[in-house]
């Protein structure tokens, strides 16, 4: 088995405080990336799902989108999950649950720098779909567009820099 390890940094002008909260609090992960509402039961052992916004209840999606477990929380300094698409095509359904690391660490220099790596060892599907190598630069606005964690990422950037999202709510 391939070791596969992606890791996405991003710098961010806000606190580690308003970060880890963007990333841990519903009202703020329905704004953006993919959208939806997070659970968190923030101790080594605690559960951890995230439930469809209305724009995928009306696409049909009525169940959760990502579900796994805590296995480490620092607020707001680190978080290690780990974590599955539940929604994604049949053949993820087969592979393991990747392991998930946020960390927020405040620099004087340049902002916040927020790094996502994400152990997507044994799980190829997901991996390919994480990267943003399913990426369609031609969708339609409001619809997947498979840029992975660099699109979440930058969107996350957007949401807590200007207030807005790269592609704005319907």
């Amino acid at each position: 088995m391939t070791n596969t390890v992606q890791v996405h940094r991003i710098y961010i002008k806000a606190t580690p405080e308003r970060i880890w909260d963007a990333i841990t609090k519903p009202e703020w992960t329905q704004k953006y990336g993919y959208t939806g509402l997070v659970d968190f039961d923030l101790r080594p052992g605690g559960k951890h799902r995230t439930r469809p916004t209305q724009a995928f209840i009306d696409a049909g999606i009525t169940g959760d989108v990502v579900d796994g477990e805590v296995l480490e929380v620092d607020p707001p300094r680190k978080l290690v999950i780990t974590w599955k698409l539940l929604m994604a095509p049949e053949n993820v359904t087969d592979e393991p649950y990747t392991t998930l690391t946020y960390e927020i660490e405040e620099s004087k220099t340049a902002g916040t720098r927020l790094t996502v790596t994400h152990d997507v060892t044994g799980a190829p599907t997901t991996a390919a779909m994480v990267s943003g190598a399913l990426e369609r630069l031609d969708a339609p606005p409001n619809e997947n567009a498979g840029g992975g964690w660099a699109w979440i990422l930058s969107d996350l950037k957007s949401l807590l820099e200007t207030g807005e999202t790269i592609v704005p709510a319907p």
